[in-house]
Order: C-alpha cells, then sequence, then structure tokens
C-alpha cells in the first residue's frame, strides 16, 4: 500500500510540472489555463515491440538505451497493458520450443485492445518458408486457448504473413456511445487508449455547437473523424496510408454513420487542391465546394505543420490542433495568434513518467 501512495503521488507530481511545463509555453499566446486528463500511471500501452536476444536455446525480451545502447532484459513491462504483460512469458515459452518459430526471429510485436483482442507480429531476418505457416497456427491455437481472440503476423523483408486477421477490432466508449476502430498491424493507432477516449470526449465538447461541415487533415483510421460527426452536418476528412484509409472505411460502415467522406490525399495534396494548383482523380465525383468547412481539425506529426498548410487553416473560422509536440505547436501558433486567439486547451498524458505531452487547443478567429 505504502508503494502503491507513493507511485501515486510521484505521477501528481510529474503531471503537476508537465501542467506548468505546458502553462509556460502557451502563455506569450495568452491562453487560459490548460485543461489536465491523467492517465492511468501504469498498463495504459496497448501496443508494445520488444527486440529478441537469443542465448543458447533461449531467447529473451530485450530494449535498449537509445543513448548509451545498453541491453536491459525485459520480463515484464508495466507500461504496457496487462494482457500484453500475460501473453510476454507464454509466447516466449511457446516460441522457445518450436525451432521454426525461434530461428532468426528478431522482434516481437504485441497489439491489444480495451476489448481483449490482441495481435502478434514476429519479425524475421530471413524468408519465412512453408513450414512456418503450420507452426505459426498451431502458437496461435495455443494463445486462444488461454486469452481468446489472438491472431499471428510473420514478417520479413518484403514478405508479410497474415494467419485470418492482420488487425484487431478495438471498442471506445466515447460519451454515452461506444465506438468500434479496426486497428490495422503496423500502423498508427493511439497508444493509450484510455487517455484516447479522454481526448475524443474534451474534443467533441470544444465544438459542441459548430455550424456547418468539419476539415480533418491527417485522420489516421478516423479516430477523431467519427466520433466528431455528430456535432458536424459533414465531416470531410484526409490520410495518405493506404491501410489507414482502408480501416476509416471500414469503422465509417461499421458505426453505421453517414456523413464522413474519407480522401486518400496528404494536407499537402489537399491544400493544392484547395487552391486551385492541382487536379487529382482522387477527388472525380467530389465536389470540394459544397462543403461549408467553418473548423478544421489537424492533429499532424511531430514535425507540426508545413507552411503552406499552416497559411491554408488560417481560412477557417475555428482550429482544433492536437499536437504531440509542444514546441511544434508554438512555432504554429506565432503563425495562427495573429489571426485567431486560444479559447481554450488541454493537456493529454498519454505517457505518463515521460517528457512527452500530448496537448489539444482550440482557435476561435479574432
Amino acid at each position: 500500500m505504502t508503494n502503491a501512495v507513493h507511485s501515486d503521488a510521484l505521477y501528481q507530481q510529474q503531471l503537476h510540472d508537465k501542467q506548468q511545463r505546458l502553462t509556460q509555453l502557451l502563455a506569450p499566446f495568452q491562453a487560459p489555463m490548460p485543461q489536465v486528463f491523467a492517465s492511468a500511471p501504469s498498463h495504459y500501452r496497448m501496443r508494445a515491440e520488444f527486440r529478441i536476444w537469443h542465448e543458447g536455446d533461449d531467447l529473451f525480451y530485450v530494449m535498449f538505451n537509445s543513448e548509451t545502447k545498453q541491453r536491459y532484459y525485459v520480463h515484464e513491462f508495466p507500461t504496457a497493458s496487462l494482457l500484453i504483460n500475460q501473453l510476454m512469458p507464454r509466447v516466449r515459452a511457446l516460441i522457445c520450443a518450436n525451432p521454426t518459430l525461434k530461428h532468426k526471429l528478431f522482434q516481437i510485436d504485441f497489439l491489444t485492445t480495451l476489448s481483449g483482442e490482441s495481435l502478434i507480429s514476429l519479425l524475421y531476418h530471413k524468408k519465412l518458408g512453408d513450414e512456418w505457416q503450420p507452426a505459426a497456427t498451431e502458437l496461435r491455437r495455443a494463445l486462444r486457448a488461454e486469452f481468446g481472440e489472438v491472431d499471428v503476423v510473420g514478417r520479413a523483408h518484403k514478405q508479410k504473413i497474415v494467419l485470418e486477421r492482420e488487425y484487431v477490432l478495438e471498442q471506445l466508449q466515447v460519451g454515452d456511445r461506444t465506438l468500434e476502430y479496426m486497428q490495422i498491424e503496423n500502423s498508427f493507432t493511439q497508444p493509450n487508449a484510455g487517455m484516447n477516449q479522454q481526448m475524443l470526449g474534451w474534443a467533441i465538447d470544444v465544438t459542441t455547437g459548430c455550424q456547418g461541415d468539419l476539415l480533418e487533415l491527417y485522420c489516421g483510421n478516423g479516430n477523431f473523424s467519427l466520433a466528431l460527426a455528430k456535432n458536424f452536418n459533414r465531416v470531410l476528412a484526409t490520410e495518405i496510408a493506404k491501410p489507414s484509409v482502408h480501416a476509416a472505411q471500414h469503422n465509417i460502415a461499421v458505426n453505421k454513420i453517414d456523413n464522413v467522406q474519407i480522401l486518400r490525399m496528404s494536407a499537402e495534396e489537399f491544400t493544392q487542391a484547395m487552391n486551385g494548383e492541382r487536379e487529382f482523380n482522387r477527388l472525380q465525383g467530389i465536389d470540394l465546394q459544397s462543403y461549408e468547412c467553418n473548423t478544421i481539425l489537424v492533429d499532424p506529426p511531430r514535425a507540426g505543420l508545413d507552411p503552406k498548410t499552416l497559411t491554408m487553416i488560417q481560412a477557417y473560422d475555428q482550429i482544433l490542433y492536437i499536437s504531440c509536440n509542444p514546441e511544434t505547436l508554438c512555432d504554429n501558433l506565432q503563425t495562427l495568434c495573429q489571426t485567431h486567439t486560444i479559447a481554450r486547451c488541454a493537456l493529454f498524458d498519454q505517457f505518463p513518467f515521460t517528457h512527452h505531452m500530448e496537448s489539444g487547443v482550440w482557435l476561435v478567429r479574432k
């Protein structure tokens, strides 16, 4: 009990420190105090990747210090979901007992869900032969007997073997709704599912009462698009990665949402299309001019928004900016706050006990 109380106190202190840092970073833009969303201090990551270290007939999960390159054996990983921690020793034991699965294996990736599904990817330094699939099928059978819905994927250079499914189906509670999301192996998904639910709830709250349509850039598998669809007449969303577009289309259909349109385009390409600089076959049959997008949502990579996209989004009355890098967010706010004011902001503690900060800002035109 003492250790638990001590750990909780440490977590509350690091969360307070992050709040202070984000407040200081946003101070030049006259931002209000950020709303703070706390994570579960442990077992919050729904996915994890481990390198494999072979010693004689045995193998171990290892991680490396990014600076010193020192190797660490990983017997348990409290950051990861309980399901990953339960799977780790069983997967290791089953693979150790099977030379076909063990030979030249260099990495194992786990993807799990709040709904109890899991996907295990085995990565190899050799081409997978005909004997691999029966061995992997037996591995899956053994794991399903203990853990329920488990799938296995094998990958090598320019090779991928899918036994049954290369995805998991996640169920997120968003307000009074349960939304189902296909999450495809080796594609981006929010790693902290509990925090993702809180992010979606905040985004729904700040956009309540918005008029017209929503434009979303970098939509991934439709994570925000589906949740926010109820607040807008229509949602027009862009994503460049084919697997994510496929997942988004599935998610639209399975959740019976009829006002979301996904375009397979990068943010830069969409900006060119909107400015009339280029024509795209992918836009045939879609009348961009019919959309009345007064609100735009951006969730860019760590580098932030490129200059052309940054200028383009200033044309919108309301901007919802989700950021995984507060430094590039602030760089972008130097431009955005020339035309907009930060009405609300939030800190989402995606990765407890790290320096990483996820944040959201809601900007309205001055």
